[in-house]
């Protein structure tokens, strides 16, 4: 007498078929003929309908490069939508990342980002620059050049920490990539 909802197999895996409960996943195909790729990308049938043929990256990259969106409106009419739709994307567009995220490209931390201000350099500096700045500016501040001078060496610590965080982000770069 077996019982409801255990299997027969005691646990082992391969006593069974790998996936066998799993049904086929859907795929929708290209609607290029002749195309056998999966068909993701949607794109417009016609301007103002709502109806999309879905093709293949490389099938809709040549069904978009044709496309005009303005196709049969006059000048005005374009404006008019062309208008219409930065203005309901509005919001999105002043969320982009140069408008609120400072400077920089996004690659770097803001810590990195504050150790190049310290040392007075563009946030896409690259690190031979990194090291040519911090060499000219611990000069000025060196405890040794400047003995007794509490603001000096104070300056100076900020500049090592400065280094030694955009050292390790360098390392980081090297060791990924």
């Amino acid at each position: 007498m077996t019982r409801h909802g255990r299997s027969s197999d005691w646990g082992f895996p391969r006593w069974r078929g790998y996936e066998s409960a799993r049904d086929a996943a859907p795929v929708r195909l290209c609607d290029r003929a002749g195309c056998n790729e999966k068909g993701d990308c949607p794109a417009p049938k016609s301007p103002n309908n709502p109806d999309r043929w879905y093709f293949c990256p490389k099938h809709a990259g040549e069904y978009n490069q044709g496309w005009n969106y303005f196709e049969g409106l006059d000048k005005e009419e374009a404006e008019q939508r062309e208008a219409q739709e930065r203005g309901d994307t509005s919001g999105y567009s002043q969320s982009a990342w140069e408008a609120w995220g400072g400077t920089g490209d996004g690659t770097r931390s803001r810590d990195e980002l504050r150790a190049l201000e310290m040392l007075g350099l563009d946030p896409d500096a690259d690190f031979d620059a990194v090291k040519k700045a911090w060499r000219s500016k611990a000069k000025e501040v060196h405890p040794d050049v400047r003995p007794g001078d509490k603001e000096a060496a104070e300056q100076f610590q900020k500049l090592q920490v400065s280094y030694e965080v955009l050292r390790a982000a360098e390392d980081r770069r090297e060791w990924k990539g």
